[in-house]
């Protein structure tokens, strides 16, 4: 059941994405000629005044076909005789839409949670060192990063590769206090119900749910998602982590699986999925604004620096070359597709 919901949820991922594309493209008037849910061979099609609206076998995927999208068109209301601002907010809109529908769906979970942990310290542990946090303190900053709940600080401080020293920026007393070179390292402490706890040996603060704390929280939850996703591809270009730790469709329903078999009931495994297909949205999002040919954020480059040729030399790229390169990038996409597939495949092997 689980792993046919991840299937029919990552579906719904992609169609929301070219939903975008389709919905303001329709806003300035250009001609979508097919908008397309999966990829190969249509299953079924619907011609509507001018669009033809089809399901395809294969449910990963899917695509807005505008006119003139790769290529010039004498047709007005053709993709590239529109304004580049408008070119560029259809072009922004699938993203945007991902990145709306993880914080949505992280804001209906988070409505139902008990309560939201920030960064702000109610109570240290007996034997907590002295000279450096203080009760009262607020955690602004871990490293340079800006954190503001528990799941952004505790994403922090399990990156540190420098034994325990961080660079801190706390709120103490309405001023900011630097603590940097600052040791924080979990050990046990003394729990309340006797024996230990192994711990960072600090208390946060607990705030209530109410409309804006979920709105607020749901923000945070879905900055640290962007946060995961730029340190993965940092780490990934650092060679911090290899090629072969990266999963494509079939490695997402593999973690969707070994997500149901770990949650203790059914109604959990379905809250931990929703919550898991919300990080994948935003992950789409950022990973298709990338600056990379034959994605939507390399379509947003050679637009803006087609704009700026023009503006300057009256030069513009052309689309004959622009649609070479993103083919080529294309190629190479399929490429990396096809590694993960195999990658993901041996793994479950």
């Amino acid at each position: 059941m689980f792993i046919a919901i991840a299937i029919v949820a990552f579906g719904l991922l992609i169609a929301i994405h070219e939903l975008g594309h389709f919905s303001m493209a329709r806003l300035f008037g250009v001609q979508v000629n097919e908008f397309a849910f999966g990829m190969g061979p249509k299953i079924i099609s619907h011609k509507g005044k001018e669009t033809v609206y089809s399901w395809r076998l294969l449910p990963f995927g899917g695509f807005c076909a505008m006119e003139g999208e790769d290529e010039d068109s004498e047709n007005p209301r053709a993709f590239t005789n529109k304004a580049w601002w408008q070119q560029t907010i259809i072009l922004v809109a699938g993203a945007a839409f991902n990145a709306v529908a993880g914080f949505i769906v992280v804001a209906i979970i988070l409505a139902t949670s008990g309560g939201f942990r920030s960064t702000q310290i109610t109570g240290l542990a007996e034997g907590f060192p002295e000279g450096g946090l203080q009760v009262g303190d607020t955690i602004v900053k871990v490293d340079g990063e800006a954190v503001a709940s528990y799941g952004e600080l505790s994403l922090m401080l399990s990156r540190n590769t420098d034994g325990g020293i961080f660079d801190f920026v706390i709120k103490r007393g309405g001023k900011v206090v630097d603590l940097s070179g600052y040791q924080f390292l979990p050990r046990d402490y003394p729990a309340p119900g006797g024996g230990t706890q192994f711990r960072y040996g600090i208390d946060l603060k607990t705030e209530p749910v109410t409309a804006g704390n979920v709105l607020k929280y749901s923000y945070y939850e879905t900055r640290q998602f962007v946060r995961m996703v730029k340190m993965g591809l940092s780490d990934l270009f650092s060679g911090k982590i290899a090629m072969t730790e990266m999963s494509g469709p079939v490695g997402i329903v593999a973690a969707v699986d070994d997500i149901a078999k770990s949650s203790e009931n059914t109604t959990l495994g379905l809250r931990n999925l929703v919550y898991f297909f919300a990080f994948i949205a935003v992950n789409l999002a950022v990973m298709n604004l990338l600056p990379i040919p034959a994605l939507d954020g390399g379509r947003i480059v050679f637009l803006l620096v087609t704009v700026l040729l023009e503006k300057l030399f009256r030069r513009k790229i052309s689309r004959k070359i622009e649609g070479y390169v993103h083919a080529a990038t294309f190629v190479l996409l399929i490429g990396v597709m096809l590694f993960t597939l195999v990658n993901d495949v041996v793994k479950l092997l």
